[in-house]
């Protein structure tokens, strides 16, 4: 998968948007993003078709 920017509902943010960039899809809706310099997990919703990035519970921390 090529990287690419998006939009997304930010956690920290309460929901405002925020730039982010998609890393990776690791599950059926689940993907790694980078936001502001941290990767976390976001999920698409296809209804709205639009990201949403927990940058507070869902932080991918590396070994």
């Amino acid at each position: 998968m090529i990287p690419y920017k998006a939009q997304a509902h930010i956690h920290s943010l309460n929901g405002k948007m925020d730039e982010i960039t998609v890393l990776e899809k690791v599950g059926d809706n689940d993907y790694i993003v980078d936001y502001r310099g941290m990767k976390c997990h976001a999920l698409f919703n296809w209804f709205v078709c639009e990201y949403y990035a927990d940058d507070v519970y869902q932080i991918v921390k590396e070994n």
